[in-house]
């Protein structure tokens, strides 16, 4: 008997003492912070593909294209949900540097030309003086030198200018520690609740 009041006592001082702590605060911060959650969640893409934005005309206007593919780089690896690639049908990999690479080639076709600029002079002047003024000779010794010194313009493989970056599962920003916020704060809100229902019981054993 003296134990059951000692109980009582006990259980009804816990239950004083967390009726000042309501459950309903912790379903409420879970439910605030899963609403940041979402807004950084979906800000983390948004701007991600803002960024991408601002690399593509980079791009074609072939200013700061580096500095501008570092930028959104070091942003999707350090943001989740951070990811370019977009659903059926949408270009892969998302990220297509065109006017870079189409310069690229571009500046590779132009050294080929003027080295072999280089070379057809430098045709005329062997032949020259090896064919001096026989026509047939020299222009069969001039097709020989260009063709044997011919120089190719540097392939340039299109993969080097396209990429995809993928975004970590979670990430030390707004977004993520919202999301851990939210998960601790329901999780409370269930011991809260179940030791709510499990003091009610046990005071109703007690009566």
């Amino acid at each position: 008997m003296v134990m059951t009041t000692i109980n009582k006592r006990h259980l009804h001082h816990v239950w004083r003492q967390l009726r000042y702590v309501s459950y309903w605060y912790f379903l409420i911060a879970a439910v605030i912070c899963g609403l940041l959650f979402v807004f950084a969640y979906r800000n983390n893409n948004l701007t991600a593909l803002k960024l991408r934005d601002q690399l593509i005309s980079a791009d074609k206007a072939g200013n700061h294209v580096q500095e501008s593919l570092n930028t959104l780089r070091s942003y999707i690896y350090g943001h989740m949900n951070a990811n370019l690639a977009g659903g059926p049908g949408a270009i892969y990999p998302p990220i297509q540097l065109q006017g870079t690479y189409e310069r690229a080639v571009a500046s590779a076709k132009q050294k080929a030309d003027t080295a072999n600029a280089e070379v057809a002079a430098k045709a005329q002047s062997v032949c020259n003086q090896q064919f001096p003024g026989a026509s047939t000779g020299y222009l069969l010794c001039v097709q020989t030198y260009e063709a044997d010194h011919q120089v190719k313009p540097q392939q340039i493989p299109d993969s080097l200018y396209k990429f995809d970056f993928a975004a970590p599962r979670w990430s030390p920003d707004l977004a993520g520690w919202m999301l851990v916020l939210t998960t601790l704060f329901f999780i409370i809100f269930l011991i809260r609740l179940v030791l709510e229902f499990w003091l009610r019981y046990n005071l109703k054993q007690h009566e």
